[in-house]
């Protein structure tokens, strides 16, 4: 789970492994991991000891990003927009992110943007506008300016959530985070009070997301034996998606 920071832009590559887990085996579970990890620092920020997600995604008029995943290409690449809040006046930072995978390992480039560029972004006609503001070394606009010309993507659905992360107590590379209250809806904007149509994804149950560099701790394959997981390819960009009325819902 490398973190390199080069030109004011974040990237990582790491494993990612999930889960699909009813609420009760996932609270179970996360009983037994606070024997090996520890809260992550944000989620010790409130009483409920997680914090929200928010996520806009990009796509283009035939859904090339959807059904890259759909298909289960082994490169494929995403654009989103994410914030920790829902309130537009928050102070929360806000970051463009470019997540795809190589092969089976996951790559992530996010770099942060200033709020009122944000519809920069979002507006295709202010496209050229990037390039001036964000330096040409900016690897993660680049690439975006680049498929908002050649692949015409635009914001098409908005995902929320809250997420419950833990990390390693040993200071290994390696993380596992519980998200619930998954809620989507078709949107063009990353804070629409007009939305009230929301619909929750997998209802009753919690994604359980493992991430790591090299290998998984002995302790959790113990956990995964005992609980008898079997992993899947759940995408909250697919399925929300598909609940927002674009494509097919997957599980691939």
């Amino acid at each position: 789970m490398k973190l390199n920071k080069t030109n004011n832009t974040e990237s990582f590559s790491r494993y990612e492994f999930k889960y699909l887990l009813p609420v009760k085996k996932a609270n179970q579970i996360e009983k037994e991991i606070k024997n090996f990890m520890v809260l992550d620092k944000n989620a010790l920020k409130n009483k409920k000891k997680n914090y929200f997600v928010r996520s806009l995604y990009f796509d283009n008029e035939i859904y090339s990003n959807f059904y890259e995943k759909v298909d289960g290409m082994e490169t494929r690449k995403k654009f989103r927009i994410r914030v920790y809040s829902a309130i537009e006046k928050s102070t929360s930072p806000i970051f463009l992110e470019m997540k795809g995978r190589i092969n089976q390992r996951t790559y992530k480039l996010r770099t942060e943007i200033n709020k009122k560029h944000v519809n920069y972004f979002i507006d295709n006609e202010n496209i050229n506008s990037l390039s001036k503001i964000y330096s040409n070394k900016n690897n993660v606009v680049n690439h975006f300016i680049y498929d908002t010309i050649k692949k015409k993507i635009k914001p098409k659905v908005l995902v929320d959530y809250d997420r419950r992360a833990y990390h390693n107590k040993s200071g290994l590379l390696f993380r596992l985070t519980f998200d619930s209250k998954i809620l989507s809806s078709p949107s063009q904007k990353l804070f629409d009070k007009k939305i009230h149509h929301f619909k929750e994804v997998r209802a009753g149950f919690k994604v359980l997301e493992l991430k790591f560099e090299r290998s998984i701790q002995p302790w959790f394959h113990r956990i995964i034996q005992n609980y008898n997981l079997s992993r899947m390819s759940i995408s909250k960009f697919a399925i929300g998606m598909e609940k927002s009325g674009f494509g097919q819902e997957t599980s691939d």
